[in-house]
């Protein structure tokens, strides 16, 4: 398997590097985007184009777990071809200027959730033909443009129209609750314009059942009445409210607040070792949920002695993304300040 993964990883990359060539014979300075499914993929097809000799041209990737730094490198004004290589954080999310020519994979990683395992997954698959004109769209803005797709027409024409609605691929426990707070009624009634699967409300409900926020009537308990207060996944919500119990309710609300945002830790592959090196210090041996309490005393330690600028930069110095810290920061404050409206007391 990993020697067919292998094959198929080359055979992307070569059929991306002929399209780049192809480009050039249109346009030898046009800017190319690539759209590739996710970051190993864009850091090894980064890897084979600097290997492939290709003058006045630089290769940028964008992804969202860059730094706001990296991914504003895109907006710069540049000399010669640039090529960026981007997840689909550019379909919709943000357009990327000056591009002539769209290299389009055909795939993504479309998040869904598993009622079998119970986890939220993000496996690679093939893009709707509502996404691929979406990329296409991405090239031609300031001239003609060129889209180089790398599957067939007839592999086109037998995608679905388009990409399946949030509701079919996320656990529905979250809707369930707030559905039955609000009082519309039975879930299997209700009139979805996409009515998810029975196995997915089921699954929803088991889920519930098991946080004890409904009772066997479906109606919502005491536990129940205080998840949906919190603007969190249910599971999350649960842990601050065992937590409150438990009497380590501050220590909880940082790592629920952590959970639900991304990872402010910033790893460049061209620093890894330095910012391992960094990030050691906020690194608890004994549990990973712990090094977010060490991050956080760390981080508001810092903020007290610090201006802003300083801090910005102190967190630049430790491979840390300023803003992420300050949406960690603001999802804590308002998580805590619900705690307190529903009478609970941090430790």
């Amino acid at each position: 398997l990993a020697d067919d993964e292998d094959s198929d990883d080359k055979s992307l990359q070569r059929a991306i590097i002929n399209a780049v060539d192809e480009a050039a014979i249109y346009d030898a300075l046009g800017d190319i985007l690539i759209f590739l499914p996710g970051e190993r993929e864009i850091r090894d097809v980064s890897h084979a184009l600097n290997q492939h000799e290709m003058r006045n041209t630089e290769v940028l990737p964008l992804f969202s777990r860059l730094s706001p730094a990296e991914q504003d490198k895109i907006f710069k004004t540049h000399s010669g071809r640039r090529i960026v290589l981007a997840t689909n954080v550019a379909e919709t999310s943000l357009t990327v200027p000056g591009i002539r020519f769209v290299i389009d994979a055909g795939l993504a990683r479309i998040s869904r959730y598993s009622p079998k395992s119970k986890v939220q997954q993000l496996p690679i698959e093939p893009i709707s033909q509502a996404s691929a004109n979406q990329r296409a769209g991405r090239c031609g803005r300031v001239a003609a443009g060129v889209c180089f797709r790398l599957y067939s027409e007839e592999n086109f024409e037998n995608r679905p129209e388009h990409t399946d609605p949030e509701i079919l691929r996320t656990n529905l426990a979250h809707v369930i609750l707030q559905m039955i707070s609000l009082g519309l009624g039975d879930i299997h009634a209700f009139p979805f314009m996409e009515p998810p699967e029975k196995r997915t409300i089921q699954d929803g409900y088991r889920l519930l059942e098991e946080l004890q926020s409904i009772n066997a009537d479906g109606r919502l308990t005491d536990i129940g009445k205080q998840l949906i207060r919190l603007p969190v996944d249910p599971r999350l919500g649960r842990m601050v409210v065992q937590a409150h119990k438990e009497r380590s309710l501050h220590e909880v609300l940082i790592i629920v607040a952590a959970l639900s945002v991304q990872d402010p830790k910033v790893r460049p592959p061209e620093a890894s070792q330095k910012a391992d090196e960094k990030h050691a210090v906020f690194t608890d041996k004994s549990s990973d949920f712990l090094s977010w309490v060490k991050l956080w005393d760390w981080y508001h330690e810092q903020a007290h002695h610090l201006s802003k600028s300083k801090l910005r930069k102190t967190c630049t110095q430790h491979f840390l993304s300023y803003m992420r810290m300050r949406e960690w920061h603001d999802l804590h404050g308002q998580l805590l300040g619900i705690v307190r409206d529903l009478k609970m007391k941090p430790n």
